[in-house]
C-alpha cells in the first residue's frame, strides 16, 4: 500500500507542471497551438517594433500568438514597405491551420519547405534565432497590414515573423 501511495505522489508531482502549462497565464504560447486564422486587419497606429513583446511572465520576447488567438506585436510596420510587392509572385501552397509545413533547411536569409522558398524580413531576423530551420513546423498566414509580406508562425514556439515569398 505504501509503495502505491509513493507512486501516486510521484506521478502527481511530475504531472503537475504539464497541467499548469495548459492553463492560462504564463504558458499560453506555443506548445503545438495553431491559430485558426491570421490576425485581423489593424485599423490603428503602426505596430512598434522596438518595445517589449513579453506581455506576461514566460512569454517570448518576440511577436507571438496567445492560445486565445490574439496576435501580439502585429500591425502595420512602415519599415516593411516594399516598392515592388510580390515581385517573386504569390505563395499558392495554402494558408492557415490546414497547411502545416515542416522546415527543410536554410536559415532566415533563405529557407524552404515543400518546394517553396522564403526569406525573413531583415527587421524580424532577431525574433527567429531559436527556430530549428531543418525541422520546426510552421504555418503561413496572409498579412493584412503589410503588402508583399506573409506571416510565418512557428508551431513549437508560438512566435511569428514576416516573410517574403521567393518562389518555387
Amino acid at each position: 500500500m505504501r509503495s502505491r501511495s509513493r507512486l501516486l505522489v510521484a506521478v502527481l508531482l511530475f504531472a503537475f507542471p504539464a497541467f499548469a502549462q495548459h492553463g492560462g497565464g504564463a504558458h499560453d504560447v506555443g506548445g503545438g497551438f495553431i491559430p485558426k486564422h491570421g490576425p485581423p486587419p489593424s485599423h490603428g497606429a503602426p505596430a512598434p517594433h522596438d518595445h517589449s513583446f513579453r506581455d506576461a511572465e514566460g512569454h517570448p520576447e518576440a511577436p507571438h500568438v496567445h492560445h486565445n488567438g490574439e496576435w501580439v506585436g502585429h500591425g502595420p510596420r512602415p519599415e516593411l514597405h516594399l516598392d515592388h510587392p510580390w515581385e517573386h509572385g504569390h505563395f499558392t501552397g495554402g494558408f492557415g491551420p490546414h497547411h502545416v509545413w515542416r522546415l527543410a533547411g536554410g536559415g532566415p536569409g533563405r529557407f524552404w519547405f515543400g518546394g517553396f522558398y522564403f526569406s525573413v524580413a531583415p527587421v524580424d531576423v532577431g525574433y527567429c534565432s531559436d527556430w530549428l530551420w531543418d525541422s520546426d513546423q510552421i504555418v503561413i498566414y496572409e498579412d493584412p497590414d503589410n503588402v508583399g509580406w506573409y506571416l510565418a508562425y512557428n508551431v513549437r514556439l508560438g512566435t511569428f515573423v514576416h516573410v517574403m515569398y521567393l518562389g518555387s
